[in-house]
């Protein structure tokens, strides 16, 4: 019930700072603080591209956003054709605010490794360079002991012919993706890399993980 009086609160306070003009509600009260429960916890993978990996955990259960950025690089406020370059360290990622009660980080895990390939070096299908690596970096030492573990039980279990090239690192600065990026799936199902690689991809998903969809 709280989560929702704050859900309330922050649309209505976003509907009135719009109408008169404020500008972004996120930069007056800073990104979600409005929406954040002491229930809520954060999650950050890279996994490729970030328009995929964003399009697959919008539909899970329990996640109350994703949002698509750049972490675990050497320069500040880094830009997409920066990225693209391959030369600043960082890679695409989707931090995760999830609800723990009804999602938890195990079951994260879960879907990040069943999402695409962790065993190709700095690749994902046709997107190549560091900013496509597969990549965990955790929030706190339980999601950091929780990602080592569940990765040597999947390389002892022999999932994949070729070991598991994920890397679990902690975050440092996440930047926020231009706004172009954020929800692209859903504002460009037409667009040639959503239709032919992401669509598939989420239908497979949806298969696999029927139990976890959203039902809204």
């Amino acid at each position: 019930m709280q989560i929702i009086i704050r859900k309330l609160i922050y649309l209505i306070l976003l509907y009135l700072i719009s109408i008169q003009g404020y500008g972004d509600v996120e930069k007056i009260f800073g990104e979600s603080n409005m929406l954040d429960s002491d229930n809520f916890k954060k999650a950050t993978f890279g996994s490729g591209c970030f328009w995929c990996t964003e399009a697959v955990f919008e539909r899970v259960e329990g996640i109350h956003s994703v949002v698509s950025g750049y972490t675990g690089g050497d320069i500040e406020n880094p830009t997409y054709e920066q990225i693209c370059s391959g030369s600043t360290g960082h890679a695409e990622v989707t931090q995760i605010t999830y609800d723990p009660g009804i999602t938890t980080y195990d079951e994260l895990l879960q879907i990040f490794w069943r999402t695409h390939d962790p065993t190709t070096l700095n690749r994902q299908g046709n997107d190549v360079g560091s900013q496509y690596r597969s990549v965990i970096f955790y929030h706190d030492d339980e999601q950091k002991h929780l990602a080592e573990r569940y990765k040597e039980d999947l390389n002892a279990s022999g999932a994949w012919k070729d070991p598991i090239v994920t890397e679990i690192v902690p975050l440092t600065v996440f930047y926020k993706a231009e706004d172009y990026h954020q929800n692209y799936y859903e504002n460009n199902p037409n667009q040639g890399y959503c239709a032919f690689i992401i669509a598939p991809k989420l239908e497979k998903f949806e298969k696999v993980f029927k139990e976890k969809i959203k039902n809204d």
